[in-house]
């Protein structure tokens, strides 16, 4: 009861000090006092949220935060899901905040690592998206939460548009344990379109100056599609879509996964799988998606979030995404994260290095990058209970007739783009453990989660091997001419080739020389655009790509 008591009474402290600044019973803050705001209501030591998302970003409130007096503000512990700007490490440069918990840091992660390095941040964990949602509520709750819309009305109620993204469960967190909530918005008006966080968890909004900082994430350009994405989007649907009939599926972002999306009414259709495979996605709205959408292939996308140009196209195609009345889509990361674990049969994703064990990691040297949502799409679910043929069979290939298997496949070409391999005998991310002061290293998917790995090279189906003999056998079969590769004899490879642990291209009936760009369903942004009637509308930096092929 005392705790109760002394929370109430602290709050009310707080929001006094701030009625100085906005008037008393005000939940409009002027934009140029909200530095001053966040210094009345903010306390040395306070555990602050900042919407940091995998898209929108409460990026005016962020540099407000790191243009706070480090005097009165400081020894900040900041919670938040995604590290995307300079301002949100500017925070721990400047002394006002010194300890992170997160769960993805991609734009930032080599500004991190230095910083954690040299001791200017330390880092409680990194977590997945729903861990650290769920931390929110239990034991990392944010005494101040402060959160991004698209609109609120004067008594503070949201309106979150197509990106609610992380939006419901920070305010939630922060609001029911005594905390204060700010809202940067677009603007402000009289009638929203409709209410997504009501105005009695929100207590203060600002209307920033110009809109909220959002990136196309999701968005790859098909003219960068190249002919070898395409032919590991092939033996992808061979291998794995068909055989095992996946229709409730997740795609990380790439343009292996890209790939894969734009064949679907080419190579998939012409093996008769459409309604077999590919229905029901938990997604963000991929434009290249948009063909195998347009063909009938989808059923149904729930969203993470939006994307940026795809606004009109989803809002007319309230049959396949979750629209509201207002007729704009409702995303909700928190509840896709849940979809995707336990909704779904298979996670496709990427990576940047893979061991012998197949464990994956994003984390290499001099880079502290993270997790986001990958480790719980790509992890078999152990709480799951219900069934279906593709989680079944999954199960039975592995040699496991009590419980079917999610499928968890990894795209990745044998060399990054920089030339480093792919595929190495020690992951990055055990160096970074030690450096860093990490209990564990920070691997991604673990190696027994993952089912099957693709590479230009072919498929190592690991559901099949009964040994960590035969895994990693099919790993360095598939690995191509990397130093991890080279140490495997042929005749092994051919072994595993005759158990149909390791498939080729030709394995699969697939000719190489028939994995072109010509395959794909739309081969450039503006094919996107026709084919969704003039309804997506790229954003302009994807409209000035011109890319030549040979």
């Amino acid at each position: 009861m005392f705790d109760t008591l002394q929370r109430g009474a602290d709050r009310a402290a707080r929001l006094a000090r701030a009625a100085r600044i906005c008037g008393t019973g005000e939940k409009l803050c002027p934009a140029d006092r909200t530095t001053d705001l966040l210094e009345s209501i903010i306390a040395p030591g306070d555990r602050v949220a900042i919407e940091g998302d995998n898209q929108k970003q409460a990026d005016f409130l962020s540099t407000a935060l790191a243009k706070a007096d480090p005097a009165r503000l400081h020894d900040l512990h900041m919670v938040q899901s995604v590290l995307a700007l300079p301002d949100h490490l500017a925070v721990f440069e400047r002394g006002i905040a010194n300890r992170l918990d997160f769960a993805f840091a991609g734009p930032q992660s080599r500004k991190l690592a230095e910083l954690v390095t040299n001791g200017t941040v330390k880092i409680g964990a990194i977590h997945t998206y729903l861990e650290l949602y769920a931390r929110m509520l239990v034991d990392l709750t944010p005494r101040v939460a402060l959160i991004v819309a698209d609109k609120a009305d004067r008594n503070g109620n949201l309106y979150t548009g197509p990106n609610t993204e992380d939006t419901p469960t920070i305010a939630e967190a922060a609001a029911f344990r005594g905390g204060i909530v700010v809202a940067q918005v677009n603007e402000v008006v009289e009638r929203l379109p409709r209410v997504d966080i009501p105005g009695d968890w929100v207590d203060f909004v600002v209307a920033s100056p110009k809109p909220y900082a959002i990136e196309p994430l999701f968005t790859r350009d098909p003219a960068k599609v190249r002919d070898e994405n395409v032919l590991m989007a092939m033996m992808a649907i061979a291998a794995v879509y068909e055989p095992f009939e996946v229709r409730r599926l997740n795609h990380g972002i790439g343009y292996a996964t890209a790939a894969i999306e734009l064949i679907l009414p080419t190579f998939a259709a012409q093996r008769g799988l459409k309604g077999r495979v590919a229905s029901h996605f938990v997604l963000n709205p991929h434009p290249t998606l948009i063909p195998a959408i347009e063909a009938g292939f989808v059923d149904g996308v729930y969203c993470f979030g939006s994307e940026l140009g795809m606004e009109r196209y989803v809002a007319k195609r309230a049959d396949v995404f979750p629209i509201g009345a207002d007729g704009s889509l409702r995303s909700n990361r928190t509840l896709a994260q849940v979809a995707g674990q336990y909704a779904c049969d298979m996670f496709v994703g990427a990576t940047l290095q893979i061991d012998a064990q197949g464990n994956s990691s994003t984390a290499t040297k001099g880079r502290i990058t993270g997790f986001g949502g990958a480790p719980n799409m790509g992890a078999d679910a152990r709480g799951r209970r219900h069934d279906s043929p593709t989680w079944l069979r999954a199960g039975e290939e592995a040699g496991d007739h009590l419980r079917g298997r999610k499928l968890v496949v990894q795209m990745v070409q044998t060399h990054q783009p920089n030339g480093a391999p792919s595929f190495v005998e020690r992951l990055d991310a055990f160096d970074l453990a030690a450096s860093a002061g990490f209990a564990l290293p920070p691997i991604m998917i673990y190696g027994d989660d993952v089912t099957h790995v693709i590479t230009e090279q072919g498929v190592a189906n690991l559901l099949r091997c009964r040994s960590p003999q035969d895994r990693e056998a099919a790993l360095r079969a598939i690995a191509g001419d990397t130093e991890f590769g080279k140490r495997q004899s042929s005749v092994t490879t051919e072994g595993l080739r005759r158990r149909g642990i390791v498939m080729f291209p030709a394995d699969l009936g697939i000719y190489v020389r028939t994995a072109t760009r010509d395959l794909l369903a739309a081969r450039t942004i503006d094919e996107l655009v026709a084919i969704s009637g003039g309804l997506y509308a790229p954003p302009a930096k994807f409209r000035r790509a011109v890319i030549t092929h040979a």
